[in-house]
This record gives C-alpha cells, structure tokens and sequence, in this order.
C-alpha cells in the first residue's frame, strides 16, 4: 500500500443507484472484503442517493462487514436498496450529499448504477473533494468502453427463458407473440435475446425505424402473413421497449385493426430485473468490486472500472456516459440479412 493511499484512504462509502441489476450484490460483497484486506472500513448508504441526503436518519448508512456480505453473492436486487433521486440534479441536494460524506468522514464514494447514477456522482465533485468511482450496474448494458455490465447476463437469460415457454403455447396455437424486452433507448437486451431465443424478428432501434406508421404495419404484416402461409406455425416477434408508442400492446391492437393481423401481446417487465444472478454476473460483479478498491489503493479514481476483452481495465468516468456503444453490428447484420423470416426470403 503507497504512503499517499495511506493517508487519503480510510473509510469508503458505497451505494446502489438508479434500477437494480442482478450481480449488484456480488459487487457489494467484493468490495467490502477488499476493503477489508486493505484495512479501510467500508460505510453503506442506503437507497440509492437519497442515503446521502437523510443524514439525520442513522438508518441510512451503516459500516458494512464481511458478516454483513456473507450468503448474498446468490441473491438479486441489492441488500443496500436502490432508487432513484431527482434531488442529486440539484444544487442543494448535491450539497447536501458533499456534507453527509464529509460529515461521515467519507474518503472515497464507489456508486455502483448506470448512466444517471454516474452522471450524479460527477457533478457531486463541484461540492466535494472526494474520490469517485463507477462500477456499471444496469442490466441495459448501454454504457460506453465496457463489453458488458453487471446484470445484462441474467436479463437476457431471464428473458430467453420466458420466451422459451411462450413458443410451447405459440406452437401449440399456430400463434403469434409480440415480446417486448427491456432496455430503454438501447437494442443491446433485444437482439441478444432476440436472436438467441430464435425470433423471426427483433424490432429495435438499430433496424427499426417508423417514417410512415401505415406503411410499416402493411409491411409487418405481409412478412408474418407469408410465413404463416408456409405453415410456420408459431411466430415470435422481440421487441424493444420504447420503440412504438404505447408498446407491444398498442402495436399488436394496430395490426389487429389496420392489417387484420391477430397478434397477443407480451410485455416481460421487471422480471428481467430479479432472480439469482447467473455466473457470469457474480463473476463479473466480483471481479470490478475488487478492482475498485485495487483502484482506490493505487491512488486512481475519477473512473469508472470496465471489462473489455475478458479484462478488467479504468476509463473516464466522463466518457462511460457518452452514449455511443453501439449493439454489436454482426448481431445485426446476421438478424436483417440471414435469420429473419421476411417476405424477401420466402421462396
């Protein structure tokens, strides 16, 4: 350990922010046990930042030890509550979230969330001279310069599975289902389950778009009529949150009424946000919350910690909220030209 991390680093705050992820758990325990190894006693504010701005409720943090994370790295959610908190998009909550830390003596402050989360960590430096880090926790995978955040495995499994069973009844009904997944303004849950789940067609932003609402429901239909013709059976279609307005349920009453297409809706929802996390995300949860501390050890913050070619690594916390990680264009690609059932490729 450096004289200089000996000196700055005591005592480190830790919350969960913004939508919870499974995995979040993972992290917390791997944090705190690092701490542990490196002497530094670990403070646990709850629900989100709102922990930040109670302070005259004690409840809100508590020093966090290994007792405290045995026997979760299995569990979903977050033992420390998550929420969201539209006062960190002030002046006076971020003053007073820079008090609770200095008050609570607070060296370093590790938020483990998404985009929004880590947008409130940066400007809370205006009022506070603290160390920060970002650890992405959001099961939308839609933050920049890491290959996968904590959570996404378990969504897209969670989600593959339910559309598993929904092709058992479509079978056996000669139906069609419109699944729509979650993931915000992103497309990354929706091709991955998509086309893992063997969809005839995923809807998304990445290509997907409405210039002429009539048009594009005339078009849809044609291509579930065509293979339904060819007795397909069973028709799946993944779609992205966001995408239409009023979701799959307003899309599937527009091709009933515009195109005669009868269609039933299904929107998973928060379910991709439980369950036990898969391996893979306490894995990967495991090994950013240990790299966190290693970071704060080493005199390194104003980063969030990232995993890019099955390797941890550091980037900007700035640049983790860009916005421009795209889905992996092959998934794309190989959706719109090769295993979607279109009226193109129907012989």
């Amino acid at each position: 350990m450096s004289d200089k991390a000996k000196h700055m680093i005591k005592r480190i705050g830790i919350l969960t922010s913004g939508g919870d992820a499974p995995g979040m758990n993972a992290a917390i325990r791997s944090v705190v046990l690092a701490a542990h190894h490196y002497h530094y006693d670990v403070v646990g504010f709850y629900h989100g930042f709102n922990g930040l701005l109670r302070e005259e409720h004690i409840a809100q943090a508590k020093v966090l030890t290994a007792d405290d994370v045995h026997n979760i790295i299995q569990r979903g959610g977050t033992i420390l509550k998550s929420a969201r908190c539209p006062d960190m998009l002030t002046e006076k909550g971020l003053q007073q979230a820079a008090t609770t830390l200095t008050d609570q003596y607070i060296d370093a402050l590790i938020v483990i969330g998404g985009d929004g989360s880590f947008n409130g960590l940066l400007a809370l430096q205006a009022f506070w001279l603290g160390q920060i880090i970002g650890i992405p926790g959001t099961i939308d995978n839609d933050l920049d310069s890491t290959d996968f955040t904590i959570g996404f495995a378990t969504a897209v499994n969670t989600a593959i599975e339910a559309i598993d069973k929904i092709r058992d009844t479509a079978d056996a009904f000669e139906r069609i289902f419109i699944v729509e997944v979650m993931g915000r303004h992103s497309g990354h849950i929706t091709f991955n389950v998509g086309i893992a789940s063997g969809a005839e067609q995923v809807l998304s932003f990445e290509n997907f778009s409405i210039n002429n609402k009539q048009a594009t429901l005339q078009k849809l239909a044609a291509e579930i009529n065509t293979a339904q013709q060819s007795n397909h059976g069973s028709y799946i279609i993944v779609m992205a949150e966001n995408l239409w307005q009023g979701g799959a349920v307003a899309l599937a009453d527009e091709l009933k009424h515009q195109a005669d297409v009868d269609c039933t809706a299904c929107v998973l929802g928060h379910i991709q946000r439980g369950g036990s996390p898969v391996p893979k995300d306490r894995l990967l949860g495991t090994k950013m919350g240990v790299a966190a501390v290693q970071a704060l050890n080493a005199g390194k913050h104003n980063i969030m910690i990232a995993e890019q070619n099955s390797g941890i690594c550091h980037v900007s916390l700035a640049d983790a909220v860009k916005h421009t990680k795209t889905v992996n264009q092959q998934l794309v690609d190989a959706q719109e030209n090769i295993l979607a059932l279109t009226v193109q490729n129907q012989y």
